[in-house]
């Protein structure tokens, strides 16, 4: 345990994770964390989800300062929910491949190139995207939100892998799609996962829709992280593969400890590329440090925040 270890550090507590919580109740610190985090760091939080489910918390926030064990992008709409609180974020550093990937200059230009198209956005975007967004979804309610916008041409933004999955869930096969993905998902290896399926014929596939189609072909069951731990916890299968990022494991394991998990496997099979590397740049140390410092803060600039206020909210109301 990483709260067991001395650290190099002599400002830091041996209990790390007794230190955490003490300076949790000291300052009335609300702790999100995403599913992708440490085990050490979702066992800490007062709540663990899904982008949606962290959304949720964070508008309901009722604490003086509010902690995100998350990335960039996640911690940017808590602050965008709660203008007074103070945001932070153990390394500021924690970024997203699917919002840096859609820089807001470039995506301007995409939306001014489709006049008349509604754009619906990923939450996986920067605030400054979002800003630009007649609606904001996550990978739980992505269909149920593209549904709002029948009849209409619909601009569909960062992740390329979602909206095609999406568009055919819904019909929509007309979705103008900004060509985004994430640098874990789209990594599986449908030849890899084949061969792993046919060494475990019982097993269940559970596959997060980021996903490349060929991996989703071959899958039993497609959701987000939060419908693949309720799946994996439901399901009668002994064996569950699972292509997502391996944070979801600790929770599924601790209410179906005797079930088998096995992670969908990478193209590189010398790396552990199946992890978020940025989500992992969140550490026990970095977070004491943000909680004992108040810093580093996540800051959203008032005339983007408001503007981005508005399709977070409808998102939330319609959800």
């Amino acid at each position: 345990m990483a709260s067991a270890a001395q650290s190099p550090d002599p400002s830091l507590p041996h209990d790390l994770e007794g230190g955490i919580r003490e300076l949790l109740r000291e300052k009335n610190v609300l702790l999100l964390a995403h599913y992708y985090q440490e085990s050490e760091i979702q066992d800490l939080a007062h709540e663990v989800g899904d982008s949606l489910a962290l959304a949720r918390a964070a508008q309901r926030a009722d604490c003086d300062v509010i902690a995100f064990a998350g990335v960039h992008f996640m911690a940017e709409t808590a602050k965008i929910l709660n203008p007074s609180k103070p945001v932070v974020i153990p390394d500021l550093a924690a970024g997203c491949s699917l919002a840096d990937g859609c820089p807001p200059k470039e995506f301007q230009a995409f939306i001014d190139a489709h006049p008349g198209a509604a754009v619906l956005t990923y939450i996986n975007a920067s605030a400054e995207v979002k800003a630009m967004s007649d609606l904001i979804c996550t990978s739980s309610n992505a269909v149920k939100m593209v549904e709002h916008f029948e009849g209409r041409p619909l601009i569909f933004a960062p992740d390329r892998h979602l909206a095609r999955w999406v568009g055919r869930e819904t019909g929509r096969e007309d979705l103008i799609v900004w060509q985004g993905s994430c640098v874990v998902h789209e990594q599986f290896s449908a030849e890899g996962l084949a061969r792993l399926s046919v060494q475990h014929p019982d097993a269940e596939i559970l596959a997060h829709p980021e996903c490349d189609q060929a991996v989703l072909d071959q899958s039993d069951f497609i959701a987000s992280t939060t419908g693949i731990i309720a799946r994996a916890v439901e399901s009668p299968a002994k064996t569950l593969i699972i292509a997502t990022e391996d944070g979801v494991f600790h929770q599924i394991q601790k209410r179906v400890p005797e079930k088998v998990l096995l992670q969908a496997p990478g193209m590189d099979e010398s790396c552990e590329c199946n992890r978020c590397p940025f989500m992992r740049l969140n550490t026990l140390e970095k977070l004491y440090c943000s909680l004992r410092e108040l810093e580093p803060r996540v800051e959203v600039p008032e005339a983007i925040r408001l503007r981005a206020l508005v399709p977070i909210e409808r998102m939330l109301e319609l959800s």
